[in-house]
């Protein structure tokens, strides 16, 4: 009788307890993606809000977050360069990434210590940029960065091709890709035994490699990238330049070779689908991340579906001091105290050696036009000639600068943010001949305007070409046999960005151009007035229009 009371009684408690939900058979896969921070660390603590908030809904949902970053982590700012990167480093192991690309500006450092390149024999060109990697807690990646000689990639501590990693239980491979021009992007020592393959091959031989070690989703994050004017249908790319590298990558892998792309470089925005891949971009400088969200079997890790976010924009116009971001997956967003803490030692020694004033004051703010003759170029190359007043010519590449000058009393912190670069001077032995073939093969490919001082050029389409004259600042016309001393920077001396290269070069050494530009400004005192060192009405630089000047035929 007790028997049958108690199967009874167990019959009535397994028909009132309620049924066990099966679990869900799709998981949502989260990519947020950053690129070029530049190292503007301010902005750090508010990512790590967004983050907090997202991880806690895919950790409700059964969900992973991946993030990723598609470098030039460090290069742009006294709070990261004064220690060569290692705060933006601390801050990003706190923030969680799971990888990282390598952009050209991570070899800006150059061996570990103030000198941006070798300056003894057994100097090493990567000295700082492995220290950042040794100190980092998620891989750096460059697949197509290989030995010049042995054609093997780099054998440095923590640097690899692509990597495995597990989020929300799906195996994912994460390919990195270094820009394809980083050996004319970098400092030409720090990379000169370097080689940069290929994206889209590299990227395939990758892939399969990845998917044959178990892979189920696999995701590019590359130093490459793009730019898209709407970003508000993600299934419309209509205005996006299909010349720029990340697009060109994209048309020429086989369909189903990557799921995602994290794109970087340009500064510029993505968020769309191109050829069932979605890709995002986010500006630069901290402003903004982006986000796709893949759906994904979760017994077979089978991609369903894709969604692509535009930008979110930490604060408001980019006003971090009273950001105010609202919610953002159900919850405030935060700043995050633990990242605020690590990057505040950084912050407060930059904010010493940025408060000095350098003696003048900028009447308007003196912008940053990359294509068109400006104001703030004229006075930088103007202040390495006052630097160095014995060479005839200073040329300096546009873009080395960085940002405006705000108007206001000059301080260093501005300069350097304008002129971030460990540069020192250089003088070049060429003939007249052979800088209006220089300027001339410049102004028709460059992106950036070249930044002169001590001539004139004048450019015109003649016949389906670029005919440039140089020019004394009287009128002059210069003879092709005319010899000249070219000032210019150790980056460009020694073939950067394919200005000089085989010229006869003297490297000074010592004293970075910025701090000379500072003394000249010293010495100059008084108001910068923008309309004094722009004469629009007899330009410095006399154009058919922006770079790269394209000559009909």
């Amino acid at each position: 009788m007790r028997a049958l009371c108690l199967l009874a009684w167990l019959a009535t408690m397994v028909a009132t307890q309620p049924a066990r939900a099966d679990p869900p058979t799709t998981i949502t896969l989260s990519i947020v993606g950053t690129s070029d921070l530049h190292g503007h660390l301010a902005a750090l603590p508010w990512l790590a809000g967004y983050l907090e908030n997202l991880r806690a809904a895919r950790a409700r949902d059964g969900g992973g977050v991946l993030l990723l970053d598609a470098g030039d982590m460090f290069q742009g700012t006294l709070a990261s360069n004064l220690d060569e990167g290692a705060a933006v480093v601390a801050a990003y192991n706190e923030l969680g990434y799971d990888a990282v690309a390598l952009g050209n500006h991570e070899f800006d450092f150059g061996p570990v210590g103030p000198a941006p390149a070798p300056a003894a024999a057994d100097d090493d060109p990567r000295g700082a940029l492995k220290a950042r990697a040794a100190q980092a807690r998620f891989p750096f990646l460059a697949a197509n960065l290989v030995d010049r000689r042995t054609r093997k990639p780099v054998d440095w501590p923590n640097v690899k091709p692509s990597v495995i990693l597990t989020a929300g239980g799906i195996k994912i491979g994460i390919i990195g890709l270094a820009l394809e021009a980083t050996a004319h992007a970098a400092f030409p020592a720090n990379v000169a035994d370097l080689k940069f393959l290929p994206l889209a091959q590299t990227t395939i031989r990758q892939a399969r490699q990845l998917r044959a070690a178990g892979a189920q989703v696999v995701v590019v994050v590359a130093h490459e990238g793009g730019a898209c004017t709407e970003l508000d249908q993600p299934d419309v790319p209509s205005s996006c330049d299909p010349h720029s590298a990340i697009f060109r990558l994209v048309r020429r892998l086989p369909r189903k070779t990557v799921d995602a792309i994290v794109a970087g470089h340009t500064h510029r925005a993505i968020a769309h689908v191109v050829r069932g891949v979605p890709v995002i971009q986010s500006y630069a400088n901290g402003r903004a991340f982006g986000r796709i969200d893949l759906t994904v079997e979760r017994r077979t890790g089978k991609l369903l579906a894709s969604h692509v976010e535009r930008p979110r924009d930490l604060c408001a116009k980019g006003e971090l001091e009273a950001c105010k971001p609202g919610k953002y997956e159900g919850a405030e967003v935060i700043a995050d105290k633990r990242v605020a803490a690590s990057i505040e030692p950084a912050l407060a020694a930059a904010r010493e050696r940025a408060g000095e004033r350098l003696g003048v004051a900028v009447a308007k703010p003196l912008a940053n036009r990359r294509v068109h003759e400006s104001a703030l170029g004229n006075l930088l190359a103007d202040l390495m000639l006052e630097a160095r007043p014995a060479s005839d010519v200073a040329l300096l590449n546009g873009g080395g600068v960085r940002a405006g000058l705000p108007a206001g009393p000059l301080t260093y912190g501005s300069l350097y943010e304008t002129f971030p670069y460990d540069n020192v001077f250089a003088t070049v032995r060429i003939s007249a001949r052979q800088l209006r073939a220089l300027l001339t093969r410049q102004l028709s490919h460059a992106s950036a305007l070249p930044l002169l001082s001590g001539l004139r050029v004048r450019a015109r389409c003649k016949g389906g070409s670029l005919d440039v004259t140089l020019m004394r600042n009287g009128g002059k016309a210069l003879a092709d046999r005319q010899q000249l001393t070219v000032l210019t920077t150790d980056f460009l001396a020694t073939g950067g960005d394919g200005f000089f290269g085989r010229a006869k070069t003297t490297i000074e050494g010592g004293q970075p151009v910025r701090d000379a530009m500072a003394e000249a400004l010293r010495k100059r005192g008084g108001v910068l007035v923008p309309h004094r060192l722009l004469d629009k009405r007899r330009p410095r630089m006399d154009l058919p229009g922006p770079v790269p000047i394209k000559c009909a035929r």
